[in-house]
């Protein structure tokens, strides 16, 4: 009863400050810590919809900044002149055509989570194919010093992961926000001060 009550109140406290999903608490408490999203930023956020990630990003990014957002389906409801959805399939989308089609980053969010199954090993090992993609976009996409954030089902890769992924970063950390619920095994992999190679 009691993670009933916890999850309740973040969905409660969406609905009042008309964020478009209780998930804006896990990235607001992520950006509070590491200061990731900036005035005037371009952020890109892969799994955008229901699109709360998006709607706290174009707050703090203001006028002349921009997000785009990529997901089979576009928010609703959701639709500022410096927000742009494009509709595709992430296992799809070809890396070398959407930085083609985009600006360079200064941010890339993912909450990518694959369909689950209920058998730990077989949701770990889809949510770190999520996160590898995650990660190729945001090295290809973000400009120097840059930030990466994604969701990560906890497994037996995610060290190997951020050993791989913390060479192109100055500091790579694991975070758990507290807007994650109990029985959740998700971690947020958090990469700032990206490393652009000349």
């Amino acid at each position: 009863m009691k993670s009933n009550r916890w999850d309740d109140h973040y969905t409660e406290k969406a609905r009042e400050e008309k964020w478009l999903a209780r998930s804006v608490y896990k990235l607001q408490e992520i950006d509070r810590k590491f200061k990731l999203i900036h005035k005037n930023d371009r952020v890109l956020d892969l799994g955008c919809f229901p699109g709360s990630w998006s709607q706290y990003a174009i707050l703090k990014v203001g006028k002349r900044g921009d997000v785009v957002g990529i997901d089979l389906h576009a928010p609703k409801a959701f639709n500022p002149p410096n927000f742009r959805c494009i509709k595709g399939d992430i296992d799809t989308i070809e890396v070398e055509w959407l930085a083609a089609e985009i600006q360079p980053r200064d941010v890339v969010l993912s909450d990518l989570a694959p369909p689950t199954t209920g058998i730990r090993a077989t949701d770990a090992a889809r949510s770190m194919s999520l996160a590898e993609k995650a990660a190729r976009i945001g090295r290809a996409l973000l400009k120097n010093k840059g930030h990466f954030v994604c969701k990560i089902f906890e497994g037996e890769d995610l060290k190997p992961f951020k050993s791989d992924i913390s060479p192109s970063f100055k500091q790579v950390r694991l975070f758990r926000p507290k807007a994650t619920r109990k029985r959740s095994r998700e971690v947020y992999l958090v990469g700032t001060g990206f490393i652009s190679k000349p």
